[in-house]
């Protein structure tokens, strides 16, 4: 009789997460817990069960756009799929951003909008892109304070109701500069009616959003990102035709298919200056902050799908006679990947907390010291992770892996964007030495957090793991001042390696503090193993760069 492989299958997608339940049973009040377990175990059924399979069955169907309609007309319309027109609905009703602002919970409302988003994104194919920036540039408008934008914006953005509710883009991407939003093209202009931009917008993503936060040059504006200011767009005008905003067409990318990203050219499009019209790349930091914390929530949400269909087809898989799930080789790479899965959780999540207790007003200066120094570095370290464990994934399944219509091939392209969206790892190393301070002022604040982590260990070996956490943070402090006096071409040449063992040492640190509540609370010892395998991973990956790194880079000759 033929043989027939049994496809790995999900199970309930909160019941069955150890490493979330841990997390929230640890880290919340009681009273907290109680109120939201309810929603969170109907959203992890969903996710695990006809979300999932929806999504199966809407591999193909990317977004279509229709530049115009049959009688010559401009119309640039945008059809989604059915699973994004779904997870719309789905994150309306649950407050997938809404949470942040209700804050029925207080300081804790952040962990259970990320515990929520955790849940439904490796579902909805990537529908956290349009959420992530909806919930930023609510938190831009209100930082700003500018009231008659938070009027008319905020509760659209926060709503609820599916008619109404609105989704943001985000438009900086230049064909000047990814990263280097500094230089942009894009200029202002005063107009009867109000500002008016001109300019081309390379990467927008999402299109079909009723609104933007985009950056402009108005005139007289210095070069440079200070120069720049900060509009707000909407996608029609007050008569609801287009805003002076063409679509040239949607970017055919990698991954995130479902998401649609466009190119865009503005000529007149109404716009308002949000703060001023200077420092708009200063003042769309606290959009930044919010979609980098969604990223990384995002990264081991795709961490923790990957692996546990990967570990359920071991259990199915069997070749040279035994379950995949008991080869030892087979063992040690699900370990490995399950060790930086558990780590990077407890990373991610703890810079949650730290933005729920700062909008709570609940933040210490400590904390607020290390809320500016782990939004860089939780993305940066998480976003690596994720895209390591994703081929890790898709390598378990063989070549089942490679067949697109097992849903795998999707992680890994999906996965490749959460190391470059809101900055690639060498930006945001570089951000990581801005936010420590000119003299390094704030990696104290990380000392801290570290010391007060591991301290906690009884257990030896975690005592032992927590010491290995802080030889890589002292060595990493270590390399900065002493890389301090050698100039910035010094520091920027090691700050990848530097930014990720800050990142993985505390990432370790927290590992350590939540495997000894695990051991004292719950009487398992699997958080435990988690911290001492990551130690086997490594931490430490300080090293000064080489002056033959520009030759070898570049293939350049070199004198023998």
């Amino acid at each position: 009789m033929a043989f027939f492989q049994t496809p790995p299958a999900l199970g309930h997608g909160f019941d069955g997460d150890r490493v979330l339940k841990s997390y929230l049973a640890r880290t919340l009040p009681a009273d907290v817990l109680a109120a939201i377990t309810p929603e969170l175990r109907e959203l992890g059924a969903l996710a695990s069960g006809p979300l999932y399979q929806m999504q199966l069955q809407d591999r193909l169907t990317d977004p279509v756009l229709t530049n115009m309609d049959p009688w010559g007309k401009r119309v640039d319309q945008v059809e989604l799929s059915p699973l994004w027109r779904e997870a719309k609905k789905l994150a309306c009703t649950h407050g997938l951003v809404a949470a942040a602002y209700e804050r029925k919970h207080g300081p804790w409302s952040r962990v259970h909008q990320f515990a929520m988003v955790y849940l439904l994104e490796p579902s909805t194919d990537v529908y956290n892109c349009p959420l992530a920036m909806t919930d930023g540039a609510a938190k831009s408008l209100i930082v700003h304070k500018h009231q008659a934008l938070i009027d008319r914006a905020v509760p659209r953005l926060t709503s609820r109701d599916p008619a109404t509710a609105w989704t943001s883009g985000q438009w900086m991407t230049e064909r000047t500069g990814g990263s280097d939003v500094g230089i942009s093209e894009t200029t202002a202009r005063e107009s009867p009616e109000g500002w008016r931009l001109y300019g081309n917008k390379f990467y927008t993503s999402s299109v079909i959003s009723e609104m933007a936060l985009t950056l402009a040059r108005p005139p007289g504006g210095v070069a440079g990102g200070k120069g720049l200011a900060v509009f707000y767009v909407e996608r029609t005008d007050p008569s609801g035709g287009p805003n002076g905003i063409t679509v040239a067409r949607l970017k055919d990318k990698l991954g995130t298919r479902k998401v649609p990203t466009a190119e865009l050219d503005l000529d007149g499009t109404l716009a308002t200056p949000v703060r001023g019209l200077t420092d708009g790349v200063r003042n769309i930091t606290p959009m930044l902050n919010v979609t980098r914390t969604w990223n990384s929530i995002c990264a081991v949400a795709s961490m923790r799908r990957g692996l546990e269909l990967a570990r359920d087809y071991a259990r199915k898989r069997v070749q040279f006679g035994a379950a995949l799930a008991d080869k030892p080789l087979h063992i040690d790479t699900l370990a490995g990947e399950q060790a930086e899965f558990e780590a990077a959780m407890l990373l991610a999540f703890r810079g949650t907390e730290l933005l729920g207790r700062e909008e709570a007003g609940a933040i210490t200066p400590h904390e607020t010291d290390l809320l500016r120094v782990l939004t860089p570095l939780m993305k940066l370290t998480t976003g690596k992770q994720a895209v390591a464990c994703a081929s890790e994934v898709c390598e378990a399944f063989g070549g089942f892996g490679y067949m697109e219509d097992t849903g795998i091939p999707r992680i890994v392209r999906d996965a490749q964007v959460l190391s470059i969206w809101e900055g690639t790892t060498n930006v945001l190393s570089l951000d990581t030495l801005r936010a420590l301070g000119r003299t390094g002022e704030r990696l104290g604040a990380l000392e801290e957090e570290q010391r007060n982590a591991v301290a906690t260990a009884k257990d030896a070996a975690l005592a032992a793991a927590g010491a290995k956490a802080l030889a890589a943070l002292a060595h990493a402090k270590a390399w900065l001042f002493e890389t301090f006096p050698k100039g910035p071409d010094a520091l920027e040449a090691g700050a990848r390696r530097f930014a990720l063992t800050l990142g993985r040492s505390t990432a370790l640190a927290l590992l350590v503090r939540h495997a000894q509540w695990s051991l004292d609370h719950e009487r398992d010892g699997r958080s435990r193993a988690a911290a001492l395998r990551f130690v086997r991973n490594g931490v430490d990956r300080v090293a000064d760069g080489d002056p033959l790194d520009r030759a070898i880079a570049n293939d350049e000759a070199l004198p023998v």
